[in-house]
């Protein structure tokens, strides 16, 4: 192993992934993936979908997870920086319904790794980011699901300054609380 180093967090299943750069007076060079370094560390899931987003400062998009065909995530920023944030949503789990949130840029080049039954969103905290992430699990349109991101049982700390309010889709503005999701899906 050796490329990669990986931090577990509290919640159980959440891993942040730093890779190992090689830099000089050219620039730099990194495996974004390499699924031995990434199995040996007890991430073995097969990836099947890459997908790329752009947004601009004071984006939230979140918090989402898919209702029958859950995906693992593995995340990271290619430019900017965004405050990456996962929601433990298994049922029986010490940690239900907590959040751990990471901070990941294009400079530390952190990867986030999500797991199944998580309910994942990121805040966009520079000007503008470019977010990736690989799922194990092909997009499904009618399987989303989602949980306001201010939702008061979560009470996830975004760093929205104060008094400002972050940009979300219609989509976003109308997730259902914590509870309701509690009380309509059983995993």
């Amino acid at each position: 192993m050796g490329k990669i180093t990986v931090e577990t967090c509290e919640i159980e299943g959440l891993k942040v992934i730093t890779p190992t750069v090689f830099e000089d007076a050219r620039g730099y060079f990194m495996e974004t993936y390499n699924y031995n370094d990434y199995k040996a560390a007890g991430i073995d899931q097969i990836f099947v979908q890459d997908n790329q987003s752009a947004s601009r400062g004071g984006v939230l998009r979140g918090l989402h997870f898919q209702i029958n065909y859950p995906q693992d995530k593995l995340v990271r920023v290619l430019r900017g920086e965004v405050f990456d944030v996962a929601v433990d949503l298994r049922q029986g789990s010490a940690t239900y319904g907590k959040w751990y949130g990471v901070l990941l840029s294009e400079e530390n080049k952190k990867q986030f790794f999500v797991p199944k039954n998580f309910a994942h969103g990121f805040y966009v905290v520079s000007d503008y980011a470019e977010f990736a992430y690989k799922c194990t699990d092909f997009y499904h349109p009618n399987d989303e699901g989602g949980i306001i991101w201010n939702d008061p049982d979560i009470g996830v700390n975004w760093p929205v300054a104060v008094g400002a309010q972050p940009i979300l889709s219609d989509k976003d503005l109308r997730n259902g609380s914590f509870a309701e999701f509690t009380a309509s899906y059983r995993r």
